[in-house]
This record gives structure tokens, C-alpha cells and sequence, in this order.
């Protein structure tokens, strides 16, 4: 298989960060069922002990490292006598980050993968990048340190990889738009009036992908497609008012790019995040997968739409964020995740999570951002910001 693979090269070193999560857990499978074509370096938790020391086993993984120290004895207990090197703390996920492999996973959720994905690219390292957080905080300063130091950046969300699958990187001028298309989630015919009665289990139940608990919620919000509006302007370098976000229910078309002579070239497939994974993973090459084969037939009908502004106002306030610029963006995001973790705690309603954030837009300046530690204390002033609104809109 690994022949098959990358014509018969040596096995691919990978580390896999946030390995215990939805997109971990999809990178994990594609690499069991290929054991010859890849070498696990680490892996890395942020508390799930049992599920990182059994995909440790699994794969033969070098080092496992848990984010919360408080449980590392247990992942010590867990791991007991097969000679994987275990480590806890986040400063522990940089450092395995740092370590030298061909390939690195980078699906920690929220500004906590800021770091580890910093890691990787000071070492010119090929990251696939499912965080979408690190160039929504930092883009700027991470396509920067990209160029400096020559590193890869693959994009792993499903839409951007659509993108990178079927642009012409070499001639962007040839380019009109960028398209990126979002299923909607479960609310995208409810009625706006409705919308301040939905409870955190009717936000998590996305109708055609299975994903973590926070990330469902920013597709029932939308917030998910405005913080990908974002990270494609840095991954593309495509002005903001070229970017454009249409509803598609199937989830079938993953993206878009419109080119001046009129074409449009869609990369399409069911949906299903190891196919995106694979191609990252496998990278320029092409992998087998297990994923269902896309029968158009079958499906028989393909829907678009535009976002509705009164149902979705957490893309519009994305859009300004981008169009604002500085560290405007940085704002939302942490804003968004204090907010969602609020309301997925029962503290505040749905509307109140775009409320929150554009509350802490208008109270915090959009200044500018020169360096990572910049971005990190702006990320803290945010989250402190939107605390201190949820608190008062739980009172």
C-alpha cells in the first residue's frame, strides 16, 4: 500500500495534534488502514486520556503528550510498560509539535493551536491545517513566518481544501471569486423569531456532518463561515469582496472558484472529512479511501442559496471583522468562544453568542498587531470582555 501511495518512498512521518477529536479521530483511521505508509512520531490530547493512550497503541506512536496536567499520572498509568514516552502541558504539545516529521495534523480547536502550529512552521514544516483559528487570529503574522521560514500550509477544512484542489495558484489574476458554500445547519429554515429558543442539543445535531460540539455550533450560527471567510482571504490572498458564501444543503459542492472567462470549477464529493484529510495527508500524491462514492443520480437535485442576513448576523459581523481589519478578527474569534461555550453551558441563550461578540467589537479597539504576543493579549482582553457580557446577559 505504501507503494500504492507515494511510489514506493519510505513510510511518511506524521505527528497528529488533537488527535482525540472529530478530525483527529478521521486522520487516525485513513493512517491505520494504511500501517505501512506512515510512521506516528505523537500525538497530542487536550483531557481524553483513555481515547490518546488506545490510538497510541494503535499506531505505535513515539509520544503522548495530554494538554491538562492534572491527569497526566493517568496517561502515565495508561501507557505503562509499552515504551511510549508520555509528557503533559501545553508547553509539552509545542515541543512535540517542534519534533521533525514529514507530515503535521494541526486539529486543536480555538487559539490553543496557535502555538504548536507556530511550532511547525519555524521548522519549515508541512502543516495541514484543520485549526481555523490560527489565521483568523494571526493571519498576517502566519503567512509571514509561512514565507520566512518556507513552510507548507495545507488546508484541511473541506471548503478550503475544495479551493486549493481546483485554483490556479499560478495565475490568480485569472480569478473572479472564491465561493465557499455552507450546508446552512439545522436552522436554515427556522424562523428568525424562533431562533432565541433553541437549546445547545438542537445546535449539535448538524444534519450532514459529525462534528465536535463547538464547531456544530458555529455551523448552526454560521460563525463557522464568516471565520472561513477569514482564513480563506489569508490562504488565497484574494480581496475580501471577492470572497461570496452560498447555502448548499446537499453538502456535495464543497467550494468554488469563478474565473474571469466564466468557468466555474467545483471540486464535489459526499460529505465525509476524510476526504479532505486524505488529500492532505497523501500530498501532491493521491490515497485510497473508504469514503461512499458520490452518485449525482442518486442524489438527483443540487440547491443553492444566499445566507440570510436575519437568521445568520454572525457572518455579517465576520465580513466586517475581515473588511475592518487589525486585530478586529482576533476579537470575534475569542468573543465566539467564550460565547458558545456559555451557551453549550445553559448560562445564555442562541442569540446572545453573535449578541456577545458584537458587544466585545464595539467595546475593544481594532488596533494593530505586530507580533504573537500581540495577538495573545488581545485573545485574553476579548475572552475576559465577553466573560464579563455573558455573566451579566446569564444574570
Amino acid at each position: 500500500m505504501a507503494g500504492e501511495l507515494f511510489d514506493d518512498a519510505a513510510p511518511r512521518s506524521v505527528t497528529v495534534l488533537g488527535a482525540t477529536g472529530s478530525i483527529g479521530g478521521n486522520t487516525l483511521d485513513l493512517i491505520r488502514r494504511n500501517p505501512q505508509a506512515f510512521d506516528v512520531e505523537a500525538l497530542t490530547a487536550n483531557t481524553n486520556v483513555a481515547a490518546l493512550a488506545e490510538a497510541a497503541r494503535a499506531t505505535n506512536a513515539r509520544l503522548a503528550v495530554v494538554g491538562d496536567e492534572r491527569v497526566y499520572g493517568d496517561l502515565q498509568d495508561a501507557l505503562a510498560g509499552t515504551g511510549i514516552e508520555v509528557a503533559a502541558g501545553h508547553q509539552a504539545i509545542v515541543e512535540a509539535a517542534a519534533r521533525p516529521v514529514d507530515w503535521t495534523m494541526a486539529a486543536m480547536v480555538g487559539a490553543a493551536g496557535l502555538a504548536p502550529a507556530l511550532a511547525v512552521i519555524a521548522r519549515g514544516g508541512t502543516l495541514a491545517l484543520a485549526n481555523k483559528e490560527t489565521l483568523v487570529c494571526a493571519g498576517p503574522l502566519i503567512t509571514a513566518e509561512v514565507a520566512r521560514h518556507g513552510a507548507t500550509v495545507l488546508p484541511v477544512d473541506s471548503e478550503h481544501n475544495a479551493i486549493f484542489q481546483v485554483l490556479d495558484g499560478a495565475r490568480p489574476e485569472t480569478v473572479d471569486k472564491l465561493i465557499l458554500t455552507a450546508s446552512g445547519g439545522p436552522f436554515r429554515t427556522t424562523d428568525p423569531e424562533a431562533l432565541s429558543a433553541i437549546r445547545p442539543e438542537q445546535a449539535v445535531a448538524h444534519p450532514n456532518w459529525a462534528m465536535g460540539a463547538k464547531v456544530s455550533v458555529d455551523s448552526a450560527t454560521m460563525m463557522n463561515k464568516g471565520l472561513e471567510l477569514i482564513e480563506a482571504y489569508h490562504l488565497f490572498q484574494v480581496p475580501e469582496d471577492r470572497l461570496d458564501v452560498l447555502i448548499h444543503p446537499q453538502s456535495i459542492v464543497h467550494s468554488m472558484v469563478a474565473y474571469r472567462d466564466g468557468s466555474v470549477l467545483a471540486q464535489m464529493g459526499v460529505p465525509d472529512m476524510r476526504t479532505p484529510i486524505a488529500h492532505t495527508l497523501a500530498w501532491p500524491m493521491r490515497m485510497r479511501t473508504p469514503v461512499a462514492r458520490l452518485n449525482l443520480a442518486e442524489i438527483g437535485q443540487l440547491t443553492f442559496e444566499t445566507p440570510d442576513s436575519r437568521r445568520f448576523p454572525a457572518l455579517t459581523l465576520a465580513r466586517k471583522a475581515l473588511q475592518t481589519g487589525g486585530c478586529a478578527p482576533t476579537i470575534l474569534n475569542a468573543a465566539n468562544e467564550v460565547a458558545v461555550d456559555a451557551f453549550l453551558g445553559g448560562r445564555i441563550g442562541f442569540l446572545d453568542i453573535p449578541g456577545t461578540v458584537e458587544s466585545v467589537l464595539a467595546e475593544m479597539p481594532a488596533s494593530q498587531v505586530t507580533t504573537i504576543a500581540d495577538v495573545l493579549e488581545v485573545d485574553r482582553d476579548a475572552r475576559a470582555a465577553a466573560s464579563r457580557i455573558t455573566a451579566r446577559r446569564a444574570g
